[in-house]
């Protein structure tokens, strides 16, 4: 398995009514995470700590909250926000 993010439950809910110009800004920011969390939990699918807790990360446009689940070896966007 290889790092990598996704929209949860799905990326319609998540990026709903959100502007285009924002959700490239999440996605890039979500790429970084990536290369975090990967960097962070090298061996992730064995891992056997608590899942860290979600968190937010800001954006130019606005902001998203975002679970890093290792066992699984992926960053999940659960909600956008723009302003």
């Amino acid at each position: 398995m290889t790092w990598a993010w996704e929209y949860e439950p799905d990326e319609a809910y998540v990026t709903a009514d959100a502007p285009p110009v924002l959700i490239v800004q999440v996605e890039d920011k979500a790429a970084e995470l990536v290369r975090a969390a990967e960097a962070l939990y090298l061996r992730g699918e064995t891992y056997e700590g608590l899942s860290p807790q979600g968190g937010t990360a800001l954006v130019a446009n606005g902001m998203f909250v975002y679970q890093v689940v290792p066992r699984h070896e992926r960053v999940y966007i659960l909600q956008i926000t723009s302003w």
